[in-house]
């Protein structure tokens, strides 16, 4: 049998928290009755200091500056001690310039779909084709990059990474 150490009252077999206090079992737990209350009294417990933040890995806060876009990629430009830290601020900045530009190739493919739809419909559905497979191709390599981040490598797209590259250690 075995006892919360934080409010002292006996805790069932196979919980993972305490039902009275949702204190954890793993660190609250006292294998003998005599770290339970006599009488239901309370327990004065020392609690750690959880307050200050471990910053997460590398390679994680890499591969979660792709995960939603340009929105992660500026959050992690702006905290820190992400914002200090090069490998962190290329991927950052490398998922910023990639959404600017999907979402650039995906209004102008846009636009040019609705007016071919118009003019030379058979146009504009190979343009509708052309703009579902971009987007496959955006997905894969949006995949590839948060898989290449979280493996601590580096890699270069052809045209952003120089400049992704130059912006993190600038």
């Amino acid at each position: 049998m075995s006892f919360c150490k934080v409010c002292g009252k006996e805790l069932p077999e196979g919980n993972m928290f305490c039902p009275s206090c949702g204190a954890s079992v793993t660190a609250s737990v006292a294998a003998t009755p005599a770290a339970a209350p006599a009488g239901g009294g309370a327990v004065a417990v020392a609690v750690a200091d959880t307050s200050a933040a471990q910053p997460m890995a590398t390679n994680v806060a890499g591969a979660l500056a792709y995960l939603a876009g340009f929105i992660t990629g500026i959050i992690f430009m702006a905290t820190e001690p992400y914002k200090s830290n090069s490998f962190i601020r290329f991927h950052a900045f490398q998922s910023i310039f990639l959404n600017v530009a999907m979402l650039a190739v995906y209004i102008v493919l846009g636009i040019f779909s609705a007016i071919l739809m118009h003019i030379i419909p058979l146009l504009g559905i190979l343009f509708t084709l052309a703009y579902a497979v971009m987007g496959l191709g955006f997905f894969c390599l949006w995949l590839f990059l948060i898989y290449k981040a979280y493996n601590k490598e580096k890699f270069l797209l052809p045209i952003i990474g120089p400049m992704a590259e130059k912006q993190a250690n600038s």
